[in-house]
């Protein structure tokens, strides 16, 4: 089913809490052509999906390269909720957009290194979907689709 534009709201609400569900999810980038697929915890802020890395770590480079990404929640079971998300990433680095970032990424960026917004270190990554979907079992039931 299409989410019609007067659903959007209540359909990012619904995609904000399934994903808090599953907390990690796979996101696939592409270097050399291949698909390179890795762990990150992205935290919803609307319809925008916000995660932390290096600026030199290998997710960067491949999207400095090619922005467009692919991301998978599988939310366990009972649940089954699946929520992919296609769209195109972008590394963030002016201050006042890592200081919005800092506070909008809902966990504890210093355990992963990063001493504050204005840290060298901290590369924050903004997501704009052009697809998502929200379903059961695997995408076989309640499957509902948004696209920008």
């Amino acid at each position: 089913m299409e989410v019609k534009h007067e659903e959007k709201a209540a359909f990012f609400a619904a995609v904000d809490v399934a994903c808090k569900k599953a907390i990690w999810c796979a996101i696939a980038t592409v270097s050399d052509e291949q698909p390179r697929v890795r762990i990150v915890h992205p935290t919803w802020e609307g319809e925008i999906l916000w995660f932390a890395t290096g600026p030199q770590s290998p997710k960067a480079n491949q999207i400095r390269i090619n922005p467009l990404v692919d991301i998978q929640y599988q939310v366990a079971p009972p649940d089954f909720v699946h929520i992919m998300v296609r769209g195109k990433a972008e590394l963030i680095s002016d201050l006042p957009t890592k200081k919005h970032a800092w506070d909008a990424i809902d966990y504890d960026l210093t355990q992963f290194g990063s001493k504050g917004p204005d840290d060298a270190s901290f590369c924050p990554v903004r997501i704009t979907p052009s697809r998502v979907e929200l379903s059961e079992m695997f995408g076989s039931t309640n499957k509902q689709v948004w696209r920008s």
